[in-house]
């Protein structure tokens, strides 16, 4: 069963606009966003989190169409978003208090469990709390009332990589206790490279690459080889290609299709997924 699905959205901003045909994030598994910083990453989850309210198409969460008023549904959403509305001059344990109220499943044994391991006090003033402080407490705070759906905005951009790790294996940790579904966007690669299943790639508002992570790895190729060997005939299979005076170096999206073309007169390079994000975001040079 598809966790979220979307038809047909439309959502203009200005200068931006946001078209997506179709998207199915698969229930169970970790989906990982990946676009550079404007390309619609953060108004695709807000529009999923009904915080805007989108022009044209279908959002749907578990098979029904997403309302602003439908608690059943957001009952079952952990979200770590850019803002979180928490007062600032409150200490931890009341905005704790206060918000776990709301849910009928908050685990307090599992709240205490996760603020221990982030090294997290009550007694602390939000405000007081440094950037990587606080969004640890948002990310505890979201998943306490065990969410069957977990979604979250660049969770990790504040963090250093231990901590990063950390928060990477509590998600995995919730995936296989709760049978939570993951989609979290962001610009760390690396962070989908440990627990990433599916990806979907976004650029200028249109999604341009999505699939299971492994596939997509295994099927793109970064080729180098002598400038005469890229001929008219041949530049057209490379997603982009990079030349200068020596030779070339690109990217294909079907290795098989680039051995029939190049056969041994090239060397192969196996993408990791900054490259296969730059390689279709910077175009021909």
């Amino acid at each position: 069963m598809e966790c979220i699905e979307i038809k047909n959205l439309l959502k203009d901003l200005g200068d931006f606009s946001l078209k997506i045909e179709d998207l199915k994030i698969p229930e169970g598994f970790v989906t990982g966003f990946i676009g550079p910083n404007g390309s619609g990453k953060t108004t695709t989850i807000k529009l999923i989190m009904n915080m805007l309210r989108k022009d044209e198409g279908s959002i749907k969460l578990w098979g029904k169409e997403s309302k602003i008023d439908d608690l059943g549904i957001k009952e079952n959403i952990g979200y770590v978003g850019d803002f979180n509305g928490y007062l600032q001059e409150s200490k931890i344990s009341v905005i704790k208090k206060s918000i776990s109220s709301f849910y009928k499943d908050w685990d307090e044994k599992l709240y205490n469990k996760y603020m221990e391991a982030f090294g997290l006090t009550g007694d602390k003033v939000y405000k007081d709390l440094s950037k990587g402080q606080q969004k640890k407490f948002e990310i505890v705070m979201s998943i306490c009332h065990h969410p069957k759906l977990i979604i979250m905005d660049e969770p990790t951009a504040n963090l250093d990589p231990l901590v990063r790790n950390s928060v990477l294996d509590i998600l995995q940790e919730r995936i296989e206790e709760d049978n939570a579904t993951v989609f979290f966007s962001t610009h760390i690669t690396s962070d989908l490279d440990k627990i990433g299943d599916y990806l979907i790639f976004i650029y200028k508002g249109k999604i341009f690459l999505a699939g299971d992570k492994d596939n997509i790895l295994q099927n793109h190729v970064i080729v180098k080889g002598k400038k005469e060997l890229l001929t008219k005939d041949s530049k057209h299979v490379f997603i982009s290609v990079y030349e200068n005076s020596f030779g070339f170096e690109g990217m294909i999206k079907d290795k098989e299709k680039a051995y029939e073309i190049f056969g041994e007169e090239v060397v192969y390079d196996k993408p990791n997924l900054e490259d296969i994000l730059t390689y279709y975001t910077r175009g021909n040079r």
